[in-house]
């Protein structure tokens, strides 16, 4: 505040042991973290603002954000923001908050879900419809996928983050697309785990979902339905041939705005899942600030950014720990057009990073 009368912005601060990052958003709300994790880095908790200001704006609407008139019933309607607020600043099993992308994952037989979805979408009278494992999006329509950020990671992980209910008729705004208007989102449990997601008007009314619609085009495709609710955490399909080496990994398309995140592989060897995905997570942050350019439209993108892509490193990696195979973790980032992936290893020498990495992202480029 004082920095602000004299027309100088300061964004951030650091103490000997905890960062902390504010932003303020349309001149009405200040949001400020404060972190003390070893290495946070402030373009996390830059995001982590965002993705809460997204939550308050779904949730609330823009306009009771911008034009306060009652402190007190602001206040209480932001309750309703907390569970999803607090799922950012737990050890979330999803990337989202952090990758401004839409956490996914591949469905062994996606196109017989794909068009049973795109009917029943049509059927209830929507373009807008997808299915939910765990946060992440198995399917979803045209109209869905073309939603903007942040809704497009809010509205899984705001369903993921909810407890298990057979149907659900939830008023939200779309931060992107229409942060004054509510739309309805109602959701339908087809199996534990596995919800059915529409984002409507007024119509359809809930009631209008009849088990006998459900049957009609959800019947036909059990098994493929069923086939995916173990997929949340693992992200690939089973039987996926991912090279030994590899205890976990995430591929983004920066284009598309989604992502495949799971520190799956290899379960039974160290480090554990948790440790695994703060690897992930940190490597993430170190190569977006420092290494590769921002996500193209991303606020951290500069016009000088922009013009220096044609010089930018294709790959980077870290290696933490021993130099010995087997000892301390290795971290290899590989940016090819519009995909970048990020691997973890252990056993993998250094000068064999890049080779893994390039043959890893060969293969999983037609699932993403």
């Amino acid at each position: 505040m004082f920095g602000q009368n004299l027309e100088v912005q300061l964004s951030s601060a650091r103490t000997e042991d905890t960062t902390v990052v504010w932003k303020s958003f349309h001149d009405s709300i200040t949001l400020i973290v404060l972190s003390s994790e070893e290495g946070t880095s402030e373009l996390r908790l830059e995001r982590l603002l965002q993705m809460v200001f997204g939550a308050m704006v779904l949730l609330v609407g823009l306009e009771e954000l911008t034009n306060i008139r009652n402190v007190e019933r602001l206040k209480k309607e932001l309750r309703a923001s907390y569970r999803l607020i607090d799922s950012f600043l737990g050890d979330s099993e999803l990337i989202g908050d952090l990758t401004q992308c839409v956490d996914c994952v591949v469905p062994p037989e996606g196109s017989l879900l794909q068009e049973a979805l795109s009917g029943f979408a049509e059927a209830a009278g929507t373009a807008f419809g997808s299915l939910v494992v765990s946060g992440r999006v198995v399917a979803a329509t045209e109209s869905w996928w073309r939603l903007g950020t942040p809704e497009a990671v809010l509205l899984p992980w705001l369903v993921g983050s909810l407890p298990p209910q057979a149907a659900r008729d939830y008023p939200v705004y779309l931060p992107h697309g229409s942060p004054t208007v509510p739309h309805r989102l109602l959701t339908l449990t087809l199996l534990p785990g596995l919800e059915l997601c529409l984002l409507c008007g007024p119509r359809p009314p809930l009631s209008q979902l009849d088990p006998q619609l459900l049957d009609r085009w959800w019947q036909p495709v059990l098994d493929p339905l069923r086939a995916c609710v173990p997929l949340g955490p693992r992200a690939l399909p089973a039987g996926f041939p991912l090279h030994m080496d590899i205890l976990g990994l995430l591929l983004l398309h920066l284009e598309l705005k989604r992502c495949l995140f799971t520190v799956e592989p290899s379960a039974d060897q160290e480090p554990s899942p948790e440790h695994r995905r703060r690897l992930l997570r940190a490597f993430y942050t170190l190569v977006t600030a420092s290494h590769f350019p921002p996500e193209p439209g991303s606020p951290e993108e500069k016009v000088e950014d922009a013009a220096q892509r044609s010089q930018v490193p294709r790959a980077c990696y870290l290696v933490s720990g021993p130099e010995e195979p087997g000892t301390g973790w290795r971290l290899v980032a590989l940016q090819s057009g519009p995909r970048r992936l990020l691997l973890l290893s252990a056993q993998s020498p250094t000068h064999a990073l890049r080779g893994l990495a390039t043959h890893t992202l060969h293969a999983l480029t037609p699932l993403l």
